[in-house]
């Protein structure tokens, strides 16, 4: 959280209690709030309430419903009667895992790519799905039994006073169809119980055993009072902070509920959510815990460890270690996205439970024969197809190219409330038998020799969904990506570190007391310790020197982009210098054209008027012409007339011939020449006589 307040440069903040009118803090010292901060809910803690940051890039992060602290401290603080009763109904191997931090961008960029059509992750390698044989390697919850099927009733009223005690129904009108959660606490003492920013695990238990307080409640209630948490809370969170009543009634028979799939319900009701917390949605619901380690044994790249000395505790998750470190937690979601685009796909682990014996996991051992089958996940109301055929590489087998189901199975979702009560085994009889016979048993394709034609469908398919046009990381991104993968090896090769000046300190304290009693019959007692201890003290020296080189070859490929990185922006720096001279070219060219451009109007204009002053000039000079035109024709036609006198018409004033240019005496010589012809066609009178 100090990360992220260096990070926003923030001084002040102020808190708001969401529903609590008139109610706000206002930190102006932010050292006490942040120790208010709780890094696995990612929220403040406060006295009855919790405030989440609201200031946030991009859309909202992602928060679980999930208590884990809680429900482990509450559970190992019971008497140890109850733990056993508890533990023979199937929950005693979760119960036994040591909470972890929630990786909240690697799960928030999980859901995001969960397709509800074929209740699969789309991943770029191919369809992964989580499997019953997940559920029962990762968490230890039984995966054979009977289906999780029961009635739902209009009214738990009278139910929940049965079971649970009056108290839970006291002052609450009818019906009653959900508990709150906080109440299920409060009734043992534990009212707003919440691990602390600063708190140990260890710290926390021991607070929260000191609170406990069973009252003079039946052993049988105080366990009913507990798994309704740990349902509500836990195996099927959902995104309120209440729990539909139904699943108290499957708790009516302590004995009976040992012999429900309680995995294979959890599995189911986390498909179930993941389409709605996919959705534009804040927070999610479901086992988010089992779904973060299963994405880690798959495709390693969050920042959870495997814990050494840890490889014989079952279930699996007890091997894991996700401990925050501001490092590794304030990566974001597009982050991961961005490290699920470009992750290897020759590092994913298809079969990671290879080597396990089935004699060391129970739930394994009784699931074994559904393993390789379609089925139906039942969970009350909800009905979740586990469409096996789509991810047989998790059997070790090739992948052949299938046409993607499209829902043929049946299926169903109810998470309503019915006007009346209703038995949903009995209305969906064929459901509940097609589990109760083992479902369909995959067929296997056994002439195939990779599953490449299956990648070239997948891709065609999904290759909007895959961005297979943007799968080139841009410089920046990419050592972004190298930054985290170098942050989350520090954090390792630390607590490795820590772990080998431990083990150290063990084996010298070991040895010490090996040969202060050579004598004595502890000897090869002492002699084996120091060997135990050697051989773990040279896996960890070999785990850190090898990460001290994956650490070394990281940073040589950081500092490897960081000067191409460099080179490009010498590069862009020289380009954007050439883009500017020719932008410059361009304005002066553009100018020069601008200039010419009036310099032809200029001149067209020009030209223009001196046409126009012609034309004038010219048709001033027509009237003249025409008038001298007409006066030559009169003295034409008056050739003919001896009567006339030339010149005998109208006098023409002198001023007229002044007003134009002088013209040459053509007239007279027209007269003569027309005379003269006349003359010669005239016959003379001695001719006349003569004929």
């Amino acid at each position: 959280m100090r990360s992220f307040i260096g990070m926003w440069h923030l001084n002040f903040m102020v808190v708001l209690a969401k529903n609590m009118k008139e109610m706000w803090w206002g930190f102006d010292a932010l050292g006490a709030l942040v120790e208010r901060w709780h890094p696995h809910t990612h929220t403040f803690v406060f006295q009855g309430f919790e405030a989440s940051v609201l200031l946030e890039e991009g859309k909202g992060r992602m928060r679980s419903k999930v208590t884990w602290d809680l429900c482990w401290a509450w559970y190992h603080a019971l008497p140890e009667a109850q733990q056993d009763q508890i533990a023979r109904m199937g929950f005693g191997h979760l119960l036994s895992v040591r909470p972890f931090h929630l990786d909240v961008p690697y799960l928030e960029a999980l859901r995001e790519r969960w397709e509800e059509d074929c209740k699969a992750f789309i991943m770029p390698w191919g369809h992964m799905i989580p499997t019953l044989e997940d559920v029962a390697y990762l968490t230890g919850l039984p995966v054979q039994g009977e289906p999780v099927v029961g009635l739902e009733r209009r009214d738990y009223h009278d139910d929940i006073a049965e079971l649970l005690g009056p108290e839970f129904v006291a002052g609450r009108s009818r019906p009653i169809r959900s508990i709150l959660l906080g109440s299920l606490s409060e009734a043992v003492g534990l009212r707003g119980s919440r691990r602390g920013p600063l708190e140990s695990l260890d710290e926390f238990y021991a607070g929260v055993r000191g609170a406990l307080d069973l009252g003079d409640r039946s052993e049988e209630r105080s366990v009913r009072i507990f798994v309704s948490y740990l349902f509500g809370r836990l195996l099927f969170a959902t995104q309120s902070s209440q729990m539909n009543c139904k699943f108290v009634l499957l708790l009516r028979d302590l004995a009976q509920a040992g012999r429900y799939a309680w995995g294979a319900a959890m599995l189911g009701h986390l498909f179930s959510l993941l389409p709605s917390s996919s959705q534009h949605s804040q927070s999610t619901g479901g086992f988010t815990p089992f779904l973060q380690i299963w994405g880690y044994t798959r495709f390693p790249m969050g920042h959870g460890t495997l814990v050494e000395g840890r490889q014989m505790m079952v279930p699996l998750m007890t091997r894991w270690e996700v401990a925050p470190d501001p490092r590794v937690t304030d990566r974001r979601a597009g982050d991961v996205r961005v490290a699920l685009d470009h992750y290897p796909h020759d590092q994913v682990v298809w079969t990671p439970y290879r080597g396990e014996a089935d004699a060391s996991h129970p739930a394994v051992a009784a699931g074994r024969p559904l393993f390789d089958r379609h089925l139906l996940l039942l969970c009350l109301g909800t009905c979740k197809v586990l469409y096996l055929e789509l991810v047989v590489r998790t059997l070790g087998w090739h992948q052949p190219a299938i046409e993607v189901p499209s829902l043929e199975r049946e299926g169903h979702s109810r998470r309503r409330f019915f006007a009346e009560d209703r038995d949903w085994g009995a209305d969906h009889g064929s459901t509940v038998a097609y589990w109760c016979e083992g479902g369909e048993q995959v067929v296997r394709v056994t002439d195939l020799q990779d599953s490449s034609a299956n990648m070239e469908d997948y891709q065609a398919r999904y290759a909007g969904r895959l961005r297979l046009d943007r799968r080139v990381m841009p410089e920046s991104q990419a050592i972004r990506l190298l930054e985290g993968r170098l942050a989350e090896q520090e954090v390792e090769l630390t607590r490795l570190r820590a772990e080998v000046r431990t083990l150290r300190g063990e084996l010298l304290r070991a040895q010490a007391s090996q040969d202060a009693g050579a004598s004595s019959s502890a000897q090869p007692a002492g002699g084996d310790l120091a060997v135990h201890l050697q051989r773990a003290l040279d896996r960890a020296e070999a785990r850190v020197r090898e990460l001290e080189e994956q650490a070394r070859e990281i940073g040589a490929q950081r500092r490897t982009m960081v000067t191409a990185m460099e080179e490009l922006r010498d590069d862009r720096a020289t380009m954007r210098g050439r883009l500017l001279e020719a932008r410059e070219r361009q304005r002066e060219a553009e100018t020069a054209r601008v200039w010419i451009a009036a310099e032809y109007e200029i001149l067209k204009d020009r030209v223009l008027k001196k046409r126009r002053e012609q034309q004038r000039q010219a048709q001033q000079a027509t009237p003249a012409r025409t008038g001298s035109a007409f006066a030559s024709l009169d003295d034409i036609m008056s050739l003919g007339d001896p009567s006339v006198v030339r010149g005998g018409g109208l006098p023409q004033p002198e001023a007229s011939t002044a007003s134009r240019p002088p013209l040459p005496d053509r007239r007279r010589e027209r007269e003569e020449d027309e005379v003269s012809i006349s003359r010669r066609q005239r016959p003379t009178e001695g001719e006349r006589r003569e004929e």
